[in-house]
């Protein structure tokens, strides 16, 4: 069981909906226990300053993960918050050849795994992520985002 909250910031055609975004959070929390999570969706503004701030980068960036540094509550895990950057997003699916929804789906669940503390910096916890990120979207009918579409 999750507990999630959507903060749309923005308003574009393309951008799941509350129920679509919640299978996908559902589909990666499903092995971890009750958890709770923050889901927003920023223009390319706040996304440029997020990741300015937090990663020094001077650009907007697609998803960005926040962990929460609080205990859970009343059995509920407190996960934190993840940032989704829509219009970085439909850029990059655009660019990418991607439908949409396959990329909106993989970054929900690509920041999700972050906030579970998975990584992909190094080597084989990059393979570890990737592949659980692949089996996950795979199980909800989408194609593996690492491999060029067909």
């Amino acid at each position: 069981m999750a507990e999630i909250e959507v903060q749309r910031l923005i308003d574009a055609p393309g951008l799941p909906d509350d129920q679509l975004l919640g299978r996908w959070v559902e589909a990666v929390l499903s092995e971890e226990g009750p958890a709770a999570v923050n889901l927003r969706i920023v223009d390319e503004a706040e996304g440029w300053a997020l990741n300015q701030h937090w990663r020094g980068k001077a650009s907007a960036t697609n998803v960005l993960s926040f962990p929460a540094s609080m205990p859970g509550l009343d059995g509920l895990r407190i996960l934190g918050d993840i940032v989704l950057c829509a219009p970085v997003i439909e850029r990059e699916a655009g660019e990418q050849g991607k439908a949409l929804e396959a990329h909106w789906a993989h970054l929900v669940v690509h920041g999700l795994l972050h906030l579970l503390g998975f990584d992909h910096t190094e080597g084989e916890r990059a393979q570890v992520m990737e592949a659980r990120e692949i089996r996950i979207l795979a199980d909800l009918g989408y194609d593996n985002p690492y491999e060029p579409p067909t």
